[in-house]
């Protein structure tokens, strides 16, 4: 269902929040964060649970809840290179727009 993904690398690129993530499976992601913007410290690194479902051939719709207690929840339109992204840190919604390429 998600083979379009998985084993794959991704940068998330959504403004000065950038993070490369890759798919260890359909139900495991590791991300590493390149650039906090304030939510995250910069080379924070962490494996976390996900909750992956394809929406359509290159969408997807992606979240999982870090260590922290942070809530992320994306759309991922790979088919145009775009991640709409929902953040929860600390009971405040952050919410981005931004692009997708391949790491």
């Amino acid at each position: 269902m998600t083979e379009q993904v998985v084993g794959r690398s991704y940068r998330f690129n959504l403004g000065e929040l950038k993070v490369r993530f890759t798919f260890d499976s359909q139900t495991q992601g590791s991300f590493v964060v390149e650039n906090g913007a304030g939510l995250a410290p910069d080379g924070h690194a962490e494996t976390v649970k996900l909750d992956l479902k394809k929406i359509r051939d290159g969408v997807y719709l992606n979240s999982w809840t870090e260590a922290s207690g942070a809530t992320v929840t994306h759309v991922e339109d790979f088919a145009n290179a775009t991640v709409y992204s929902n953040v929860t840190v600390g009971g405040t919604l952050y919410n981005f727009v931004g692009t997708i390429e391949e790491a």
